[in-house]
């Protein structure tokens, strides 16, 4: 099925530890996934089952006790501080439950933050703006900002932010969950459209059936272990 299909995201002994004063609390346990191009993976759990740290390990916003995690073709354990920012900024879109947008910024700008950090020439960052915009459906709410929008607009947002510096995957933490069920479910239609013509990566922790049916395979994680449903 996969043999002509690049692989994104693989992890080999994944495994990852808090401790709490002296007490060491495992919240992965020796997880080895693997995620092609152009899927729409889930993760599902019980809440405190390890989704969000497994996301956040693939985003390099932490990292693991032991094993490894290569992103297209890139072993992201191995990167220094400089070089994971640089990851984070260029290889890998978030989309956050509570959206995350700044509030004093209009949508259009909202979108052109990743590229001005990332050195993209201001009108060239304006026009792929404008056209993320589109793309998501609020090319003319492009001046307003995020409380003059509704929260499946704002999320909209979000993902056309997520998608600035054309990373190789986009990871969204519990997308649907601040908003009702149609927006959810216009919300999803959008992922799956996104998908569909730009072959983008999704992986996508959710609690949703809405955002489970869209998906093309589903983990499920239980006490930090994983398996394919």
């Amino acid at each position: 099925m996969y043999e002509n299909v690049k692989m994104i995201v693989r992890t080999i002994g994944l495994s990852k530890v808090y401790r709490r004063g002296k007490v060491e609390v495992p919240a992965l346990r020796d997880v080895n996934f693997q995620v092609y191009s152009g899927e729409i993976v889930g993760i599902m759990g019980p809440s405190g089952s390890g989704k969000t740290t497994l996301l956040n390990l693939i985003g390099g916003l932490d990292k693991p006790t032991m094993g490894k995690i290569f992103v297209d073709g890139v072993d992201i354990t191995s990167l220094g501080e400089d070089e994971l920012a640089d990851y984070r900024l260029k290889k890998v879109g978030f989309v956050f439950q509570f959206y995350n947008l700044i509030p004093t910024l209009t949508a259009l700008e909202n979108v052109e933050l990743p590229m001005a950090l990332a050195g993209v020439p201001k009108n060239e960052r304006r026009d792929r703006a404008l056209d993320l915009l589109r793309m998501v459906g609020l090319e003319a709410r492009a001046d307003h900002k995020p409380d003059e929008l509704s929260g499946g607009e704002q999320q909209r947002v979000t993902i056309a932010r997520a998608l600035a510096n054309s990373p190789a995957i986009v990871l969204a933490d519990e997308p649907t969950g601040d908003l009702d069920s149609k927006s959810a479910q216009s919300l999803m239609k959008l992922i799956r459209e996104l998908n569909k013509r730009n072959k983008q990566t999704f992986i996508i922790v959710t609690h949703d059936p809405i955002v489970a049916e869209a998906c093309t395979k589903i983990y499920n994680i239980r006490d930090g272990r994983i398996e394919l449903a």
